[in-house]
């Protein structure tokens, strides 16, 4: 189901199935600006999502890693996923995903943990090189306004987005914040999820991404 960590000795200040993170704007053009003004690493178009009113632009953060720089697509005349998009006028996490290569084992896995999802879901897009890629996602009816990861299975006949996009950037650092820590630690032990979560004054999302500028810090 969901890679294991093993004992290769791995960072965990990342959980280790962490496939890509969400930063959220309301104009993509100026989210990959100031991404780059920040970072040192310019973020390349990655394509549209029909019928969501979304497009993005990717960054490499190391192997199988990747940023996701995702806003309205004005081309589009209705903003299905993430209608907070509109409201983001500097760039914030908006939620993450975690990889698999059985997604219907997670399905089940997370069902008989009593955790409500939705899908899986099919997805596509495609890449400017006229490339299709293919995914399947489950979600969580409940992700805790994005602090809960959703689950992703990539199309064995797709690209990694990680793989062709920007390098420069790593993901240094990636944890949850809340005021109940343990019980935030709980839920991702039943998720089979291994993210730290630090005591905060409310529940946030938080990375630290290192370029060749000094780190940048991110949050919801």
């Amino acid at each position: 189901m969901l890679p294991s960590r093993g004992t290769s000795g791995a960072d965990d200040s990342v959980p280790f199935a962490l496939d890509h993170i969400l930063l959220g704007i309301d104009d993509l053009d100026r989210g990959i600006a100031l991404v780059e003004e920040r970072t040192g690493v310019r973020a390349v178009f990655g394509g549209v999502h029909p019928g969501r009113g979304t497009q993005n632009a990717l960054l490499r953060l190391g192997t199988r890693r990747y940023l996701e720089i995702i806003a309205p697509d004005p081309k589009q005349a209705s903003l299905v996923a993430y209608p907070e998009l509109r409201e983001m006028h500097e760039p914030r996490l908006l939620i993450w995903a975690v990889h698999t290569d059985d997604i219907a084992a997670v399905a089940k896995k997370l069902g008989d943990a009593g955790l409500a999802t939705t899908g899986p879901e099919e997805g596509s897009r495609a890449r400017p090189d006229g490339k299709m890629l293919h995914w399947q996602a489950l979600r969580l009816k409940d992700d805790r306004g994005g602090l809960l990861p959703f689950f992703i299975e990539w199309g064995r006949d797709s690209v990694h987005p990680s793989v062709d996009a920007p390098a420069g950037c790593l993901l240094i650092r990636f944890d949850g914040a809340s005021s109940d820590p343990g019980e935030l630690r709980g839920v991702f032990a039943r998720l089979g999820v291994d993210m730290a979560v630090e005591r905060g004054a409310r529940q946030q999302l938080r990375a630290r991404i290192a370029g060749p500028k000094e780190p940048v810090d991110f949050s919801s």
